[in-house]
């Protein structure tokens, strides 16, 4: 070795022992994003520049332009995107108002339905409106006994008529907190001067909660236009772009994976515009309060206490139907496709004996997840809150990517990067993992980020005072008390891992499919029975995860 090289090495030992254990992790979480966010993600940009002879090309990208197939896809997604959040705005806003603002009955109970409805599958909703309103549905028998024309549920209609059922929690939780804690002099100045009750709430009351709406509406933007699930389920020939890359990667005719890769590249860009879309026009103003003096709930008369609380038990409870069906079906007797007369517990003893598999597979890989996006969630929340500096906003900005993925993106990009050696995981369950890990980490650490603002610094600063170490202090002290917030906000993560179908039916195959993919075989086999059993699994595992998290979010407060 020369001296210079010596030198060399010398000084970066004393470098790297310089570094503390929060330099490690933030190092160790760069590491984890390159490798499985930002190197996949230029394996597909890259992938898409070339044609299925192997040869550098803008092929792919003209014939998206070109080719009717290809950009009626992105059309159909924009469209029933467009519509379903329009349609969620009109359910959401009202809803939350009368739930904010009056004292109506059952609030509790509204709320806890919406919420289920929300944290149901989403592919749920699809699979029992086809029991109901399907081609052979029973209340599309019944509207044809009376006389009445009814095709079906299928086309972009019945799409976006699910998807708004699905997302309207969206803006109904969002608004519901925004209109709780908005200063109500402008409110009041505005009733003063005579304007009329939807003057004064189409004037002063929806612009002054624009951001808040507007982060709902992005969310359900969002939700349906990276949805796989039930545009499958109910398209019947209707494309939109998350299928039409599936297709195009995953295909019995041989598939186009850099086609699959530039449609993914075209959901990605489509999915971020909407995004810094939404960031402007919320830019462009103040919408600042003081909120010194939050709204007090009104005291309504004897019929419009029962009118308003009739119609929001009305919307909750038409929410709920999806769950009432797949439970109500579940028990009845089948024999096949075929349900029959009477009440059993056959689809039940089927499943337990045929995809037991699956059944295991989905707990294990989701808790593994929660597993570590528990622990990387309280570890990156730390360094992002009380390491401040341009490298941790830069991974803060690292963890807004998954936000604009939608999972079959990130199935296909996955796929891509690791499907050739050295780095071989396509067909493990380690692929799985790191998809969920990838999917939902970012909603652990916005939960450990906002309980760790809530927390003093003093506690641990007299901890390090008193000669305990940096990082035992953090596991002794801080971690401790974020724990029960931490946790409330995992097990929301952990609902939705358990119901991920977009990036599972990309990346899995036989031994390590999982209850979401098999619900979407037995569905589309009409095995609705089978179907029902398994999807009302997943919603009775939903409902007690809602109870836990309530429990443990209540400890949270206390402490």
């Amino acid at each position: 070795m020369t001296p210079n090289a010596g030198r060399f090495a010398s000084g970066l030992r004393l470098r790297l022992k310089g570094w503390d254990f929060w330099t490690w992790v933030t190092v160790v979480v760069y590491v984890f994003m390159f490798a499985f966010i930002v190197y996949p993600l230029f394996s597909l940009l890259f992938n898409s520049f070339f044609n299925d002879k192997g040869l550098f090309s803008l092929e792919n990208y003209a014939n998206f332009i070109k080719l009717k197939y290809f950009y009626s896809a992105l059309w159909n997604s924009l469209k029933v995107s467009f519509f379903t959040t329009i349609f969620a705005i009109l359910i959401g806003v009202p809803l939350a108002y009368v739930n904010a603002r009056y004292d109506i009955k059952c609030k509790g109970l509204i709320q806890i339905m919406v919420i289920m409805s929300l944290l149901s599958p989403p592919f749920i909703g699809a699979y029992s409106w086809i029991l109901m309103l399907g081609n052979n549905g029973f209340l599309t028998n019944f509207l044809h006994s009376l006389g009445i024309p009814f095709s079906s549920v299928y086309g972009w209609k019945g799409i976006v008529f699910v998807f708004t059922l699905q997302f309207y929690p969206h803006i109904f939780l969002y608004v519901t907190g925004a209109l709780k804690t908005i200063d109500t002099s402008l409110e009041e100045a505005a009733e003063s001067l005579g304007r009329s009750s939807f003057h004064r709430l189409r004037t002063v009351t929806l612009p002054l909660i624009f951001p808040t709406l507007s982060a709902g509406a992005l969310m359900v933007f969002m939700a349906a236009f990276a949805d796989f699930g039930t545009p499958m389920l109910l398209g019947q020939g209707f494309k939109v772009l998350p299928i039409l890359a599936y297709e195009q990667f995953i295909s019995e005719m041989g598939g186009n994976p850099a086609m699959a890769s530039t449609l993914s590249v075209i959901l990605i860009v489509c999915s971020t515009a909407i995004l810094f879309l939404q960031r402007y026009f919320v830019s462009r103003k103040n919408y600042n309060t003081s909120g010194m003096r939050t709204p007090k709930i009104k005291q309504l008369k004897r019929l419009p206490k029962f009118f308003f609380t009739a119609a929001a038990l009305f919307v909750a409870c038409v929410s709920m139907i999806p769950q009432a069906t797949v439970i109500v079906t579940s028990f009845i007797k089948t024999k096949g496709p075929v349900f029959q007369s009477g009440f059993s517990l056959g689809s039940y003893k089927e499943i337990l004996f045929r995809v037991p598999k699956a059944i295991a597979n989905t707990y294990t890989f989701s808790l593994i997840s929660i597993v570590i996006m528990i622990v990387m969630g309280m570890l990156i929340a730390y360094v992002l809150v009380r390491r401040k500096s341009k490298v941790t906003a830069m991974l803060d900005g690292l963890l807004m990517i998954p936000y604009v993925m939608p999972g079959t993106v990130l199935g296909i990009s996955l796929i891509i990067a690791f499907n050739n050696p050295p780095f071989v995981l396509t067909g493990t369950w380690v692929i799985l993992v790191i998809a969920y890990v990838v999917r939902k980490l970012p909603y652990t650490i916005r939960s450990s980020t906002a309980i760790l603002h809530q927390l003093d610094r003093s506690v641990e600063e007299a901890s390090i005072s008193l000669g305990v170490p940096p990082m035992k202090t953090f596991f002794k002290t801080t971690g401790r008390l974020m724990a029960p917030g931490v946790l409330s906000g995992a097990i929301l993560s952990w609902v939705t891992t358990i119901n991920e179908l977009s990036s599972t039916v990309v990346l899995y195959y036989g031994a390590t499919a999982t209850i979401s993919v098999t619900i979407y075989s037995e569905v589309f086999t009409s095995n609705y029975g089978t179907g029902a059993a398994l999807a009302s699994m997943l919603s009775l595992s939903t409902l007690i995860s809602l109870l836990i998290a309530n429990k443990l979010s209540k400890k949270g407060l206390q402490l």
